[in-house]
């Protein structure tokens, strides 16, 4: 299963008064554990950033001069995030953004809208329907999660798709912590659309080997049954019954 974390940066809040986006930034994600690969890349919107927008993203208009335009990198952006599920947080945002990008477009090839090529999960929504009542920005999100958003001072499309990440493995699994080495440096990233990924840490070859204990026929009925449970009571969302089907 191929999922990409995805956010975006902008000039401002509505495609509809002219904004346009100046950042995208994803993660992949495969069967649930990171692949180091991403995408990241800064655009010329050809036109000022409102000072509000600024404000939160600290992107300048000096910054954006000579980055490409977004028809420019369409392409690459539509090989990568294709035929996965994008994790959103306030998906309408960023689709919205998206889809009036690919509206703009002059040479007639560009897809009528993201989500007739890529499933998409909304984790506002979906925290929403978790923690009713309650604040679910991701800031919120991050402190009732555990999650470590202190490089945060600024938004930044890599940085929060990346946060998103432990976030909605923690909402959705309990897994978390998989960028907190990487979260020191992206205020840094450079404007090119890969990011380099961190040093992986590898254990001593010498080390014993774990012993490892096959589970019993009780045991594997008894979490097929769960399993089973959970896909009902969550609609056919299961996301480890999709696992089993992938491999």
């Amino acid at each position: 299963m191929r999922q990409i974390i995805l956010d975006t940066e902008t000039t401002g809040l509505e495609p509809s008064e002219g904004h346009r986006i100046i950042e995208i930034g994803c993660v992949e994600l495969i069967n649930r554990r990171p692949s180091n690969n991403r995408y990241q890349q800064y655009i010329d919107p050809g036109r000022e950033i409102d000072r509000g927008a600024m404000e939160v993203h600290g992107i300048t208009n000096a910054m954006l001069a000579g980055k490409p335009a977004f028809a420019d990198i369409a392409k690459d952006l539509l090989e990568f995030i294709k035929d996965a599920e994008l994790i959103i947080h306030n998906a309408p945002f960023d689709l919205g953004f998206l889809n009036n990008e690919f509206s703009l477009m002059a040479n007639g090839t560009a897809p009528s809208r993201v989500e007739d090529f890529c499933s998409v999960v909304d984790t506002l929504k979906l925290a929403r329907g978790m923690h009713p009542g309650q604040k679910n920005d991701l800031n919120s999100l991050c402190r009732r999660y555990n999650v470590d958003n202190s490089q945060r001072t600024l938004h930044g499309a890599l940085l929060d798709a990346e946060i998103l990440a432990d976030v909605y493995l923690a909402m959705t699994g309990g897994q978390t912590g998989l960028f907190e080495e990487t979260h020191s440096h992206l205020r840094n990233a450079t404007a090119s659309n890969v990011v380099a990924p961190t040093d992986i840490r590898r254990f001593d070859p010498n080390r014993p080997k774990l012993p490892v204990i096959p589970a019993s026929a009780e045991e594997l009925a008894a979490h097929q049954a769960w399993l089973d449970e959970l896909d009902k009571k969550s609609g056919g969302k299961c996301v480890w019954k999709k696992i089993e089907v992938a491999s």
